[in-house]
């Protein structure tokens, strides 16, 4: 099921499941997890994407594996906030998914998530270009990931 809003599916999510990030692209699958508490997002996985049936079970296997009750996608909003062609093959992934796998998932604007990883690794960890290529994707995902747990954690304080 896609969810509206990401606070829809934290609000349907099961207790105790963790959710999954996934950060969409044309060659690579990035992936981070959540605790169970739902606070913090670390780096889990890049799958290298094959062609989408294998895609879909690789994903599959790692919701499997941690437990994922949801996922949160990273949508590649354009700047100036309307959807370009990126959107619209991150949310055709989405409905693959869904059809073939069954979880909730729901979107989360993914504005300069790449760009601030990308700076992150050069500036602050001074990590060789190739180095970055094999994390940027996982922690771009984390990165999203994160972005949804605190909006989360944000609405549930106030």
């Amino acid at each position: 099921m896609i969810y509206e809003t990401a606070e829809d599916l934290f609000r349907d999510l099961p207790k105790g499941s963790r959710l999954l990030g996934v950060d969409v692209g044309k060659k690579t699958l990035g992936l981070a997890i959540a605790n169970s508490d739902l606070t913090i997002a670390s780096p889990l996985t890049t799958i290298r994407r094959k062609k989408l049936s294998l895609d879909l079970i690789e994903l599959k296997n790692q919701i499997d594996q941690y437990q994922a009750g949801g996922l949160i996608l990273g949508l590649p909003v354009s700047m100036d906030g309307t959807e370009g062609p990126a959107c619209q093959s991150v949310r055709q992934f989405a409905r693959d998914a869904t059809e073939a796998i069954d979880i909730g998932l729901a979107f989360w604007d993914e504005r300069l998530s790449t760009a601030a990883i990308q700076r992150l690794l050069v500036d602050e960890a001074d990590m060789s270009r190739r180095r970055r290529a094999d994390v940027v994707d996982k922690m771009a995902a984390a990165y999203i990931l994160q972005g949804a747990l605190d909006a989360w954690a944000h609405k549930n304080r106030s």
